[in-house]
């Protein structure tokens, strides 16, 4: 039943890690770069939407500066990222330009899916590049980290991402089989646990140890990455980027590797979020016909909104109140409440006009929104 889940996922997040970018540190595997744009144009002529994470900057750099090793200071790991980079997305870019898809860059903080607002900017931008067929590419921001240079790891960035964009599949490759009961460099017996559910505490202590010699994580990071991305509803499949077709293979069901099944539904995930862990900023008061609009699970727009209580900025969480002043639901804000109380009233075409610009045509999209009470 979980292939098959897996089998319809259409929002896809592809992570790649730096062993196999880099062909364990020799420099960047064109071939396997070509390959894995071949299969992703495929999955794209399929409808599938895809978003690729991938690690290797900094291995990257190290080559082409012609260090023996990853460095260990912060300013030489940025100096190796920001040298690498570039290398980095010129030969994605080429490698999917071969099949007539757009790439984009896109380089992201742990601040960035942790403040509100940035949150939001992040999601409508990788949102509107998949609208567009654009195959974004998403990297830490390495060269701007000052107090650590990675979340951790690109495997949790791969599930944070997952989260962002409510995809229902995140694939990690990597050069190991998948997961397995012990390590089986060291115990013979390890078997492969080919399915198993996300966030099991067993699976953590079967997954303990060290990552390679040139990435920065191993396989207890992909099953915490496999447990932050079930939290919004989304399967992780764990398999080696060696196999033919990996990401083809995965993403029609096939079983490959481990997968670790998340048991939440996305929607009821996202809610709950929405639900506990926001503190509100500001009201909006709106008309009955808004809230029965709210009511039935449409977005807020505009002209639904009567007044605007409080000072917020865009990202904010804030209280959707009736006529009476009950409140009925809570979400996050598209705009700043100065920008709100000019578009307050006013009907979606008016935004432009009035604010010289447009971030969304609503106030509170209904996936940002939560009904209560």
């Amino acid at each position: 039943m979980s292939q098959t889940r897996l089998a319809s996922a259409r929002r896809l997040v592809v992570k790649v890690g730096s062993a196999l970018v880099t062909n364990n540190g020799t420099g960047l595997d064109l071939n396997a770069i070509a390959d894995w744009a071949r299969q992703i144009a495929l999955l794209r002529q399929e409808g599938k939407e895809i978003i690729l994470v991938s690690s290797g900057a900094v291995a990257c750099g190290v080559q082409r500066l012609g260090w023996g090793r990853r460095p260990k200071t912060v300013h030489e790991k940025q100096a190796a990222a920001a040298v690498g980079q570039a290398g980095l997305v010129e030969a994605y870019e080429a490698a999917f330009s071969k099949h007539g898809l757009n790439t984009a860059q896109i380089l992201l903080t742990h601040e960035d899916l942790t403040d509100r607002k940035r949150y939001l900017n992040a999601r409508s931008t990788l949102t509107t590049l998949l609208e567009l067929g654009v195959v974004p590419i998403i990297n830490e921001n390495d060269t701007v980290i000052t107090d650590e240079i990675k979340f951790g790891d690109n495997d949790t960035l791969g599930a944070l991402v997952a989260n962002l964009v409510e995809a229902e599949a995140l694939i990690i490759l990597t050069d190991q089989r998948g997961l397995y009961t012990a390590d089986p460099r060291k115990d013979p017996n390890a078997t492969l646990i080919e399915e198993a559910t996300a966030g099991d505490e067993s699976l953590e202590a079967m997954a303990g140890g060290a990552g390679s010699r040139v990435g920065t994580g191993g396989m207890i990071t992909k099953v915490i990455a496999a447990k932050r991305a079930a939290r919004s509803g989304a399967h992780t499949a764990i398999a080696s980027g060696h196999e033919p077709d990996p990401i083809i293979r995965l993403a029609a069901g096939e079983p490959v590797g481990t997968l670790l099944v998340s048991t939440t539904q996305p929607l009821a995930a996202r809610k709950q979020w929405l639900a506990d862990h926001l503190q509100l900023a500001g009201r909006l008061v709106l008309d009955a016909g808004a809230v029965k609009a709210l009511q039935s699970g449409k977005s807020l727009l505009p002209i639904g909104v009567t007044a605007i209580e409080g000072d917020f900025e865009r990202g904010a969480a804030v209280a959707c109140v009736s006529p009476d002043g009950a409140e009925i639901a809570r979400g996050l804000s598209n705009y700043g409440s100065g920008e709100a109380r000019l578009i307050a009233r006013k009907s979606t075409p008016d935004i432009e006009e009035l604010l010289g610009y447009v971030d969304e045509p609503e106030i509170i999209h209904r996936d940002n929104l939560i009904l209560v009470g």
